[in-house]
């Protein structure tokens, strides 16, 4: 009984030393990451998955088209077009909103918002890096984000899974650092949909 005992000691032992060693392979996987993107500049990613689509980033400001729906972000305010019935609503989103709707969130925020373990080499949707698995501190509606990073600390695929159980799987096709974009790219341009009605929820 002793002896099962302690080797149920040195298993949990083991376990706990293991999962530490993840976790700080996550982090550092992570940080890489993070600083590679900082350092980028203006980035364009086309992808495929749940949606195409097309995201252009410059530091916390985007600009997104999928699905029907483009979305602007200028660091504060949102706009959000949807070319089906020609509304523009307009908000300041807040960091967990933005977390649904840009999938990058997760560089400016994993280090205050979730935690992270390093789950192995993996391969999904046919692309292979490193896959990390963060989850929340704190209750909300995202219940995971699965990251497979490349070897080039260049995200390969993400996929948001919120409680209810939906997912939405981004397979990076294209990823094109050190682009230079004008401020006016990350604001919506009225001018450019004059029928569209604004629905200003500020």
């Amino acid at each position: 009984m002793k002896r099962i005992f302690l080797i149920g000691i040195l298993w949990l032992s083991a376990l706990a030393v293991t999962y530490a060693q993840q976790d700080t392979k996550a982090k550092k996987l992570l940080d890489q990451t993070t600083e590679i993107y900082q350092n980028a500049g203006g980035v364009s990613i086309h992808f495929t998955g749940s949606q195409n689509g097309k995201l252009l980033l410059d530091g916390n400001r985007f600009y997104l088209e999928c699905g029907g729906v483009k979305s602007w972000f200028d660091g504060r305010t949102q706009w959000s077009y949807v070319s089906q019935n020609e509304e523009v609503t307009v908000s300041n989103p807040t960091e967990e909103e933005l977390q649904t709707i840009n999938p990058y969130t997760w560089i400016s925020m994993y280090k205050q918002s979730f935690n992270y373990r390093y789950a192995g080499q993996k391969t999904l949707k046919g692309k292979s890096g490193e896959e990390i698995i963060l989850t929340p501190q704190k209750k909300q509606d995202i219940k995971q984000i699965t990251l497979l990073i490349g070897k080039d600390h260049v995200p390969q695929y993400i996929c948001i899974e919120n409680r209810q159980g939906d997912k939405q799987e981004i397979i990076v096709q294209s990823y094109r650092s050190n682009q230079s974009y004008n401020d006016q790219i990350f604001r919506f341009n009225k001018q450019q949909y004059p029928n569209a009605e604004i629905i200003d929820m500020r």
